[in-house]
């Protein structure tokens, strides 16, 4: 295959640049993602003719097309946090009211409360309140993906090696796993719905047996999750607004 860093394609009067990232694994699928930030990629294995990337690309063109509208349409309606009484949030898939309280000589705490999530800062500043929540956060998705990995870990019976845990903001990534066994989770992915975390937890626990997206990866998936095509697609639509700041 030429090697060509991105290719353009048309489709509904709209130019579309699809980024191609070379992979070194011949014999592998050849598969394109959308970005919540409407970035387009094309893995492409080493190996791939012109022919069956030209193929792959003309198959995928509406598809493409429907994700970047899709994801516009959850930018239209994506506004910048002001951290004020009546934003909602996400946790665990649901939207949540943020209520401040501005309480100069009580300690600072956030918690969820009938609903809400209720903020008590001693200073009126947005930042102060963002980076509040981004510790409540952090510290509800340490416990939340704990508990999570711990019920999936029995049904990924390939796994014989100590999980460990790791919590790391990325930006165009929900997990990772590295060879050694260490599965590393975005802190925001505890506002998703729990099917989702999950969906995550164990793509990332076959990468363990797995290590790329061919066939048999899919179909581990397929076996110890059968539907996490729905659950990604939900993910996928809700990450502009979980990452939202």
């Amino acid at each position: 295959m030429e090697e060509t860093p991105s290719r353009v394609l048309t489709y509904g009067g709209e130019q579309i640049r699809v980024n191609l990232v070379p992979r070194a694994r011949p014999g592998t699928t050849l598969r394109i993602k959308v970005h919540p930030d409407l970035r387009v990629e094309a893995s492409v294995p080493d190996g791939t003719t012109e022919a069956d990337l030209e193929k792959a690309l003309h198959q995928k063109t509406r598809w493409i097309w429907q994700k970047l509208r899709d994801f516009r349409a959850v930018q239209e309606h994506a506004t910048p946090r002001a951290y004020v009484s009546g934003e909602s949030h996400f946790y665990l898939g649901r939207r949540h009211l943020l209520k401040v309280h501005h309480q100069p000589d009580a300690p600072e705490t956030v918690r969820m409360l009938r609903g809400r999530l209720e903020v008590s800062a001693q200073e009126r500043n947005a930042l102060r309140i963002q980076k509040l929540l981004e510790l409540w956060y952090f510290t509800r998705a340490q416990e939340v993906f704990r508990n999570r990995l711990s019920a999936l870990l029995p049904t990924t019976l390939w796994v014989s090696i100590p999980t460990a845990l790791k919590l790391q903001v990325m930006r165009t990534q929900w997990g990772n796993c590295s060879p050694g066994g260490t599965v590393t989770l975005n802190p925001h992915l505890v506002k998703a719905p729990r099917d989702c975390i999950d969906y995550v937890i164990l793509h990332e626990l076959c990468h363990l047996k797995e290590h790329n997206h061919g066939p048999a990866f899919w179909g581990l998936m397929e076996r110890v999750m059968p539907e996490w095509e729905r659950h990604k697609a939900r993910l996928d639509g809700m990450a502009e607004m979980m990452l939202q700041k």
